[in-house]
């Protein structure tokens, strides 16, 4: 099982849970994690073939009846080596924090970029390649007021 690391640009994530709060995948909480979604079978084959925790998305027409979606977990973990999340704007990039990361969950998202590492486990008769996140630049969509209160990092705040 020799597994490397993924790096994806223009990822689409799906069911995003950065907050870890609990729900129906994570009934105790405290997990935090989103899914990635693989549009080439063959590197979906590839991974599968390499341990990956990869599953075949449900079509939801006929086209993808034909052309089947993949997903893959992604854990985000704080507690050994953080992974680096920034939040992209037109004109700023801020790198997210544990306290800050869970904004994503509901963020409107224009591209993901990322790269996911691998972790080999062999744990009570069960291995495999749990997926983890090193690195993602989210670029949201900004709102229609952004540049007008954009004062940027040189002006002066009027009020102290």
């Amino acid at each position: 099982m020799a597994a490397s690391k993924i790096r994806m640009e223009n990822a689409r994530i799906i069911w995003r849970n950065f907050s870890g709060k609990a729900d129906k995948f994570n009934p105790k909480g405290g997990k935090r994690s989103f899914s990635v979604v693989i549009e080439d079978a063959d590197l979906a084959s590839q991974l599968i073939e390499d341990g990956w925790n990869v599953k075949q998305l449900k079509p939801r027409n006929e086209e993808e009846e034909e052309n089947p979606r993949y997903s893959m977990q992604v854990k985000v973990s704080f507690d050994n080596k953080p992974p680096r999340v920034y939040l992209v704007t037109r004109n700023n990039k801020v790198l997210m924090t544990e306290d800050t990361i869970d904004s994503l969950d509901y963020a409107e998202i224009q591209n993901v970029d990322l790269v996911i590492t691998p972790y080999t486990y062999d744990v009570n008769g069960k291995s495999g390649v749990a997926a983890y996140l090193k690195t993602m630049y989210v670029t949201v969509i900004e709102d229609e007021f952004a540049d007008k209160y954009d004062f940027g990092d040189d002006e002066e705040v009027p009020f102290d």
